[in-house]
């Protein structure tokens, strides 16, 4: 697979001073990670790169939505995304980038991709657990969360009412738990 064009920064002719760049994510940036639980991307992500003698620092800022299905009724909805990550590029003798937030690529290196940074700052932005607002509010009407309705359990004042028709020796060992 070959990197995303223009998500590499050529920084070797850059001043050493603050660069710019603005990147617009869609659904075929995710296409290109393989990546398909997204219905439909719309994500503008900015990347302010500082240029030094000796290394890069890069901030990364996400904002914008993603359509993705709820987990609970897999009704599409829009997930508010929003995101922010540093980035240190140093030059060493070899490539290395098992620490977080350091990147050590080679001296004579002259560009750097910064498509997997976006595409993990995006992921990473989203909630563990994808609820529909209408779920989170009542307001969502659908038959996934009626039929969840009628699945659920009871109300606690019936289990309460069984509990009385239980064996008496177990009430002797519940008096075990409480007498401390």
């Amino acid at each position: 697979m070959k990197p995303l064009k223009e998500y590499t920064i050529p920084f070797v002719g850059l001043k050493a001073e603050k660069h710019h760049f603005d990147y617009q994510i869609d659904k075929k940036f995710f296409e290109y990670f393989e990546y398909e639980d997204f219905n439909d991307v719309n994500v503008k992500a900015s990347l302010l790169l500082e240029k030094k003698t000796t290394l890069l620092e890069l901030h990364f800022k996400i904002n914008g939505q993603v359509n993705v299905n709820c987990d609970i009724t897999n009704e599409p909805y829009n997930q508010k995304v929003k995101g922010e990550f540093n980035l240190v590029v140093k030059f060493g003798d070899a490539y290395n980038d098992e620490f977080e937030d350091i990147l050590i690529i080679p001296h004579g290196e002259y560009e750097i991709n910064v498509a997997q940074y976006i595409y993990e700052l995006i992921i990473l932005s989203m909630p563990a657990k994808r609820i529909h607002p209408g779920v989170e509010d009542g307001t969502l009407d659908s038959d996934i969360l009626r039929k969840l309705e009628e699945l659920s359990p009871k109300d606690l004042e019936e289990k309460e009412q069984t509990s009385e028709d239980i064996d008496p020796r177990w009430n002797t060992l519940k008096k075990l738990l409480t007498d401390k």
